[in-house]
């Protein structure tokens, strides 16, 4: 097969439009919610030395577990649902509610729990939910959740900690 002139300028144009696009969509991605001061800091060594392999990768690398991985997933107990960072309380069992995405997932946190930021890393803009207390990473927030709210926080499992008691 031979390569014309016309076909090799394409490719070029093309590519170098596809490296651009990719480059600027990095350079706008928000800055991670780990990278602010809260009330909580400590040095990524010490998160290190804190937190499981698997809490680490979420929590302070915005990383997700696989989906349908969460023993939180099943539990139906009351309780609330803290953040496996600093253990600030975030959600209560009376708002979560089975999505199907794999995923526990509530409609609506615990006053003062969560803050949000835009996370533009995947190649769309979504709203990142983290502690409001350390910036630990625990998911997104959607549109798509149940009444009352019609929000549906869905988090990872390994970001949080079940505390069962008082809902």
């Amino acid at each position: 097969m031979s390569v014309n002139r016309r076909t090799l300028i394409t490719t070029a144009a093309l590519g170098t439009g596809v490296a651009g696009f990719l480059g600027l969509r990095l350079l706008t991605a928000s800055e991670p919610a780990a990278a602010k001061n809260f009330e909580i800091n400590y040095s990524d060594a010490e998160w290190q030395k804190r937190l499981s392999p698997a809490q680490y990768k979420v929590l302070r690398k915005a990383e997700t577990e696989y989906p349908g991985t969460s023993p939180l997933n099943k539990e139906k107990r009351k309780g609330i649902f803290a953040c496996a960072g600093c253990a600030l309380p975030l959600f209560s069992s009376t708002t979560k509610f089975e999505s199907g995405t794999g995923w526990p997932s509530f409609f609506r946190p615990l006053n003062n729990a969560v803050a949000t930021s835009m996370d533009r890393s995947m190649m769309s803009v979504r709203t990142e939910v983290h502690c409001r207390r350390c910036g630990g990473h625990l998911g997104h927030v959607f549109d798509d959740g149940p009444k009352p709210t019609g929000k549906r926080y869905c988090m990872n499992g390994v970001a949080m900690t079940f505390v069962p008691g008082q809902a």
